[in-house]
């Protein structure tokens, strides 16, 4: 069973994109399925927290500096660079306020898998989604009204008290309930990635389908868009880690910490505050920062690899 769920969450994307196609084909049979985003989601956030126990967070808590450059990268680069590339991408409104949203969330759950296989600091990833995941609360309402609320009206109260429903007390309980359950969960915990990946390939089905209508006009300028953003969070996270000396591992994970978002919050609120348009930024990142993190997570577990051959090879001749 363990096997068959692994197997099946290393696919997402190959889901990912089968759904794109069902709901393009199919929109009315995805559309009326908009009210249970926020309750799917919610399940998503307790499913993280329900793998995190409060000793977790104890080791990589003794490098603050790490997790503060990292959340730093996160909540200033990206929400800025959201903006600038919608701008120079001539994005609609609607869509740029989708792309700030992206920018401005928290990090996301599949993060810290890919960081794992990325051969990337696991502890710290989680401590690093956990972080920003609870100052999404105040930087997310914060972030979206500074970069878009000149040009649209932005809830900022109603949205703080909607990541704190959908997000912080979800990821509150799990951790709770895991810190003093731990033997009893151990047995189900395999199956909230899982859970995840139903979940978030559903999300991206739904919004295509609220969206099929307008996808031929809008797919083009916007799949670029993305493409550029998820890779100024990669780069800046990997980059700017190495110009302040940290080790190659701290910097894959800042890397894909910054580069994967929480884009289902992004979706959830687009659809809550604004429009159905702008929640498609957020599912188009869901499929696209998956693609990108897994291939990277290849390309380095690829060079550890060759390095390793090379040092047994020099080993061998020194003999």
């Amino acid at each position: 069973m363990l096997k068959w769920i692994e197997q099946f969450n290393r696919l997402f994307v190959v889901w990912a994109v089968l759904i794109c196609v069902a709901a393009a084909l199919l929109p009315n049979a995805f559309a009326p399925l908009k009210p249970l985003i926020v309750p799917l989601l919610m399940v998503v956030m307790f499913g993280m927290g329900a793998t995190l126990r409060a000793s977790d967070f104890k080791e990589p808590l003794k490098r603050p500096h790490i997790i503060m450059l990292g959340v730093s990268i996160q909540y200033l680069i990206m929400p800025l660079a959201a903006y600038l590339i919608s701008k120079a991408m001539g994005l609609s409104t609607e869509l740029m306020v989708g792309m700030v949203l992206v920018g401005s969330v928290s990090g996301g759950t599949a993060s810290n898998v890919v960081a794992f296989l990325a051969g990337g600091d696991v502890p710290l990833s989680i401590v690093m989604t956990a972080a920003s995941t609870f100052l999404a609360v105040f930087l997310t309402p914060l972030l979206t009204n500074f970069y878009v609320g000149a040009t649209v009206p932005v809830a900022m109260l109603p949205m703080f008290l909607s990541i704190l429903k959908i997000v912080v007390i979800p990821v509150a309980c799990g951790i709770l309930l895991n810190t003093l359950f731990q033997d009893k969960l151990k047995k189900i915990q395999p199956i909230f990635p899982f859970i995840s990946v139903v979940t978030i390939v559903l999300l991206i089905g739904i919004i295509i389908g609220l969206n099929q209508t307008r996808l031929s006009t809008i797919a083009l300028p916007l799949a670029l868009a993305i493409m550029l953003h998820n890779g100024c969070g990669l780069a800046a996270g990997y980059g700017l880690p190495k110009l302040f000396g940290c080790d190659e591992k701290t910097c894959r994970t800042i890397a894909i910490e910054a580069g994967m978002q929480n884009s289902g919050l992004a979706v959830a609120l687009s659809l809550k505050y604004f429009t159905a348009a702008s929640a498609l930024p957020g599912a188009l990142f869901s499929l696209w920062h998956n693609l990108s993190g897994s291939f990277l997570a290849t390309v380095w577990t690829l060079m550890d690899a060759k390095k390793e051959e090379k040092k047994g090879h020099t080993v061998l001749t020194a003999q």
